[in-house]
């Protein structure tokens, strides 16, 4: 990364370590689609041990994965509940509803970034042939960086059972989620039927997410893997930039959490610039311009060498690779352009 900028679009635009680096160079690798690369083989049943689950399934992305989830659940013309700003729904290419032919029933996120349970209630379909089949349901954790709480996530799988859904979670950023609760990973993600894990965000690896679930529903996700075009081969290069993250860039998101709620400390003074909630969300800050000129501000930071996300708000993502050095900049920066402005 370019030591004079201080890029805090995501978490996803971070390099691999000499240490990273240098085991995926040493990485013992063979053919995955014969399932005979060790280092994969060996990073999909620790990712299933960690979060509680039969057998697990690496992908090149999570997109691929959440994508491979949806197909294993739901059969054409049947629907899964979700979130209408969350991923699987707005953000991945609608690849569900193209090449699965299920039928997405977005609902929208109450301000905690969950979605109320009594309009999942209420969205379920009764058994009547003019609906689509109600399949699944459908969360992301952390969500907006906010984490959902483990209470709603108990009410949530107690209204699948009771309505015989199944319960998919996008764990993009679930380990974040766990950090930022002091939990085990399994503590999160052993009440769903399946969590897509990404390991290219806040953990660090240049690619690679990995589904966990039952053996019969990672046994589908495989073929839907091989169809889409997942099926890679020696692979152990990836799954072995993944394992070192597994082993070293775990605990350190708590640094990025704290990097993210100094930022947002730093902001909430300025005029005409509203820190959302007043505080960071795990390892994100969002930031509303109060005469909605973020497209300004947004041109005069990059000109000088920060970078964001998002439109008002804007979304600053804090990652192993800026330290708090880079925020004292970022937050001057931003500072400067509120005074002149």
């Amino acid at each position: 990364m370019n030591a004079s900028v201080i890029d805090l679009r995501s978490d996803t635009v971070t390099v691999p370590c000499a240490g990273m680096r240098h085991a995926m160079a040493e990485a013992e690798v063979g053919d995955d689609v014969y399932a005979e690369d060790p280092t994969a083989n060996r990073l999909q049943d620790r990712m299933a041990e960690m979060a509680g689950h039969e057998a697990g399934l690496f992908f090149p992305s999570g997109t691929q994965s959440n994508l491979a989830a949806l197909l294993s659940h739901c059969r054409r013309g049947e629907e899964y509940i979700v979130g209408q700003d969350a991923h699987t729904y707005k953000y991945e290419g609608g690849g569900a509803a193209v090449l699965g032919s299920i039928q997405p029933q977005p609902l929208e996120f109450a301000q905690d970034g969950t979605i109320p349970l009594d309009r999942v209630r209420a969205a379920i379909k009764e058994d009547d042939f003019h609906f689509a089949v109600t399949r699944l349901l459908a969360l992301e954790n952390t969500t907006g960086g906010r984490i959902v709480p483990q209470g709603y996530i108990d009410e949530a799988r107690a209204l699948t059972r009771e309505h015989d859904l199944r319960f998919h979670l996008d764990g993009a950023r679930v380990f974040n989620a766990a950090v930022g609760q002091c939990l085990d990973l399994a503590d999160i993600t052993a009440k769903f039927d399946s969590v897509s894990i990404c390991l290219s965000k806040g953990l660090g690896a240049p690619a690679g997410s990995v589904l966990v679930g039952s053996r019969e529903l990672i046994d589908r996700a495989r073929r839907w893997r091989k169809m889409v075009g997942g099926g890679m081969r020696q692979v152990g290069v990836l799954a072995a930039a993944c394992e070192y993250a597994l082993d070293h860039n775990v605990d350190r998101l708590a640094d990025d959490h704290a990097l993210a709620a100094g930022l947002a400390e730093r902001l909430l003074d300025i005029d005409g610039l509203r820190v959302e909630g007043d505080a960071a969300r795990t390892n994100m800050v969002f930031l509303t311009c109060a005469r909605g000129d973020d497209g300004n501000f947004r041109q005069w930071c990059f000109e000088r060498g920060l970078r964001f996300g998002g439109r008002n708000p804007v979304r600053l993502v804090t990652h192993k690779d800026v330290d708090e050095a880079q925020m004292d900049s970022a937050a001057a920066l931003i500072r400067d352009y509120f005074a002149q402005s």
